[in-house]
């Protein structure tokens, strides 16, 4: 049986997947650790959470909270992003530029490539810079 909560995913396997796809699992990843960080500070009350959620996983503050982990990427992480980053956008959001959206991408697609490699201690690092001073 597959443990989808510990995944160990080979480089190979990773460089067949889509910047995309990454992204795709990227942003429930991002979105499941918001979520999580809402509950654990009471951050917003119950009939709160989901609006409280989506200010912090929308692309502009997905954008604007990267620029605190960027000088902390390794060189492949970097690789990553900029893969997410660089892909072409099909639509973008009312809400978002087109660079924050493009931002967020490259977010979400290196918090699916961690993910998928079972970096999840690097995930909480990454995490916790993003999510200081709140």
């Amino acid at each position: 049986m597959t443990d989808y909560f510990h995944l160990d995913m080979g480089r190979d396997q990773l460089l067949a997947l889509s910047s995309l796809g990454l992204a795709h699992l990227g942003d429930s990843v991002f979105e499941v650790m918001v979520r999580s960080w809402l509950c654990l500070h009471g951050k917003a009350k119950v009939k709160d959470l989901h609006r409280a959620t989506v200010t912090y996983v929308a692309a502009p503050a997905q954008a604007r909270r990267l620029e605190r982990i960027l000088p902390l990427l390794t060189q492949e992480e970097e690789d990553v992003f900029r893969r997410g980053r660089n892909t072409a956008p099909h639509s973008v959001p009312k809400a978002a530029s087109r660079g924050e959206y493009q931002a967020a991408t490259g977010l979400e697609a290196l918090f699916g490539w961690l993910y998928l490699q079972g970096r999840t201690e690097r995930l909480n690092q990454l995490f916790e810079v993003m999510m200081g001073e709140e």
